[in-house]
């Protein structure tokens, strides 16, 4: 599957209910995972030696948020915002 992209984040679906976040340089920062008929955000940090930190990275303050839809421009401006 190609990703879906939007201005800084891209999406990368990895199956029917997973669907991975990419920053604009690449790096991993969260997955949305289908529960229910909505898509729940997880996000995903790194420490400087590269091991993964569950709820953390540059969208902590957005974990768990919802999203209706796999739409690349929403997700995008739902992490950035307040």
């Amino acid at each position: 599957m190609a990703p879906i992209s939007a201005p800084t984040l891209t999406l990368h679906p990895v199956n029917a209910g997973v669907c991975h976040v990419h920053d604009a340089s690449g790096q991993l920062v969260g997955s949305l995972k289908l529960i229910g008929q909505r898509w729940k955000f997880k996000a995903i940090g790194h420490t400087p030696e590269g091991d993964v930190v569950p709820g953390g990275g540059p969208f902590t303050h957005r974990h768990n948020a919802v999203f209706d839809a796999l739409d690349a421009a929403h997700v995008t401006s739902g992490l950035s915002g307040p």
